[in-house]
């Protein structure tokens, strides 16, 4: 079923990043097995290589991700500060002309965890210059209300660190995000390690998921992307179902309506 964000309708709720592929054609084919319609693209880790070769090559890697007919995402990975955030921005709006932005502000080495007072700051002064932001946050309910104050329309709860595969850390606290923010698109991003991951993130309601490395660093990268589409469609649809509720004790599957009968 088609859904929007940002304003632009979408069949698939699966955000794919593009970083790490063993070779540009198992990533052009990966993003088809995805069917992702929004890529993420680094606009930093792609100016850090240097030479004709290496300018010729990302020219090419820009010219696949264009090909593919996805929706772009730039993301300011790599930055630490609010001021830096902005000034890559504006690159990646020049360079790639779009407003989205996947804004990411670091605020810890270890963990790559954001810093919620520059993200914060970041994030008020590129809507005000007219960017679709979409912040990478943690889960925690003040730092979300802070970035929706500022202006932003969409958030970008981490399910674990980048990168860690660790999965949901914290299902308590997005459950609370996505009871407390019932009204805002939600996207998990970073940590996820697996389908089942992904099933879970869209079962608690999130709208998509954004992952890359559990793609890209797979064995099989094609084919896991394919495995993602399926688990992310599944688990959207459980949610739409609506999931019974856990319980205790155990409860019977058939009941039990009185007089026992034999078949004959």
């Amino acid at each position: 079923m088609p859904w929007s964000i940002a304003g632009i309708e979408l069949e698939s709720r699966f955000f794919l990043g593009t970083a790490g592929y063993p070779s540009p054609l198992v990533l052009e084919q990966a993003i088809k097995a995805s069917g992702s319609q929004v890529v993420t693209v680094s606009l930093k880790r792609q100016m850090a290589q240097q030479g004709a070769s290496a300018q010729k090559g990302s020219q090419s890697f820009y010219g696949l991700i264009k090909q593919s007919g996805a929706h772009l995402l730039p993301n300011t990975a790599g930055c630490h500060t609010a001021s830096e955030a902005i000034a890559l921005a504006h690159m990646a709006r020049e360079l790639f002309d779009t407003t989205w932005l996947k804004l990411e502000v670091i605020g810890d080495e270890y963990t790559l965890q954001p810093d919620p007072f520059e993200l914060v700051r970041a994030a008020e002064e590129l809507i005000k210059e007219g960017f679709e932001v979409f912040p990478y946050c943690t889960d925690d309910l003040v730092t979300c209300q802070r970035l929706l104050d500022v202006g932003c329309r969409i958030l970008m709860p981490w399910g674990a660190p980048i990168g860690s595969g660790q999965g949901l850390i914290n299902p308590f606290a997005l459950q609370t995000l996505r009871n407390r923010l019932p009204d805002v698109p939600l996207v998990i991003d970073a940590g996820i390690g697996s389908p089942m991951d992904a099933a879970q993130a869209m079962e608690l309601g999130f709208d998509a998921v954004l992952l890359n490395s559990a793609v890209s660093r797979s064995h099989n990268p094609v084919l896991m992307a394919e495995a993602f589409k399926l688990a992310i469609e599944a688990g959207r649809k459980g949610w739409e179902a609506g999931i019974m509720a856990e319980q205790d004790l155990a409860v019977a599957t058939t009941p039990v309506t009185g007089r026992p009968f034999i078949l004959q």
